[in-house]
């Protein structure tokens, strides 16, 4: 039994859901899981009913509620210090600090075009020229961090960063962009992780699908 319940919206979809379940699995958290139907006449009543936001994620813990994809995964660092969810280093944490928060900031672009779809196949699709400058900056932050800090994750081992930029790996994969080699293998690693298996296949087996 455990008193962490993550509540989060359709995994074929919701890319701010996947970060912190990323992160807790990482983590080795035990958590109860709810899933909310998005799109649905019922779907802002039922996550009104766990989050002060309105909106997916969201972590119950006993009776506190946090809400906000990195503001889930702040707690569960703290939750889990021995999980290594920030780097140990003060220099190589603020910067994994830097490029989490550019990712909750930024790249309106692509999350415009490119919306997380782990149902199909929509290569060529949502390209502009300013997804495109999206992704080049996405592209460079990638290598800069792994020739700093070291692969095969951004900062080495897994971190908050990973799983801030996971959708956006997702992404890439789904429409098919093609990307540099140091790219590739970033996005390798992070799709071999047996949690981004199982979220991917638990994704594939839903029922529900969003017109494209």
């Amino acid at each position: 039994m455990t008193d962490l319940t993550l509540v989060v919206g359709n995994k074929a979809y919701s890319s701010w859901s996947l970060r912190p379940w990323l992160a807790m699995r990482q983590a080795g958290l035990a958590f109860a899981e709810t899933l909310v139907q998005l799109r649905q006449p019922d779907t802002a009543a039922r996550i009104a009913a766990h989050s002060p936001s309105g909106r997916v994620p969201c972590l119950i813990h006993g009776g506190l509620a946090v809400w906000d994809s990195l503001a889930i995964c702040e707690y569960v660092a703290e939750l889990a210090p021995e999980a290594g969810l920030w780097p140990a280093d003060r220099a190589a944490r603020a910067v994994a600090r830097s490029v989490s928060a550019e990712m909750h900031s930024g790249f309106a672009s692509l999350r415009g075009t490119m919306s997380m779809d782990l149902k199909r196949d929509r290569k060529g699709e949502g390209m502009t020229e300013a997804t495109a400058a999206d992704i080049a900056r996405i592209e460079a932050l990638w290598a800069d961090a792994r020739s700093r800090f070291g692969g095969p994750f951004l900062f080495g081992a897994f971190t908050i960063a990973d799983a801030m930029f996971a959708p956006v790996v997702t992404r890439l994969e789904t429409y098919g962009v093609a990307v540099r080699p140091e790219t590739r293998a970033y996005m390798d690693a992070v799709l071999a992780l047996p949690a981004m298996r199982d979220w991917t296949a638990a994704a594939k087996a839903e029922p529900w699908e969003f017109a494209p």
